[in-house]
């Protein structure tokens, strides 16, 4: 077996145990709003206001989709519509008070999940976490990069 293939196998097996991860991450969450509407303010919180066409670009659904969503989240106090500044015939969408609350409330759930479950291992097997942080970091940058285009 190749060192290619070595290393094809080791990011298959490590991206199997992410993405397993991720996905029963997201399924443990409240799920007091649908999960495209808790990703639609969790991108409003990182990127700040957007118009409804980035929104719907980001999150991968249609505009009127996602002029539906926003409609329902402002109703719920979560999101608030604005003009914008810069250009009078623009209306971005903007988190509220409540909305952010909402993120960092989410945020916080998931990180204490994932505190429970390391508490529950070795400390060999935390010190192998501690040490993969820096790749981690670099991967979930990478992922950001890849999901929403370089920053400008």
């Amino acid at each position: 077996m190749s060192r290619q293939d070595d290393t094809q196998g080791a990011s298959a097996a490590i991206g199997s145990v992410l993405y397993g991860l991720a996905t029963r991450a997201a399924r443990r969450l409240p799920r007091g709003i649908s999960i495209t509407s808790a990703a639609t303010l969790a991108t409003l919180h990182r990127c700040g206001p957007r118009r409804i066409t980035e929104l719907a670009a980001i999150e991968g659904v249609t505009q009127p989709a996602m002029t539906a969503l926003v409609r329902a989240m402002a109703e719920s106090g979560l999101v608030e519509r604005k003009g914008d500044a810069a250009d009078k015939r623009v209306t971005l969408v903007r988190l509220t008070e409540a909305g952010a609350s909402y993120v960092r409330a989410r945020h916080q759930a998931g990180i204490d999940a994932y505190a429970r479950l390391i508490g529950e291992l070795a400390a060999d097997e935390v010190e192998t976490l501690v040490a993969a942080l820096p790749a981690l970091t670099r991967l979930a940058e990478l992922e950001r990069q890849d999901r929403e285009g370089p920053q400008q």
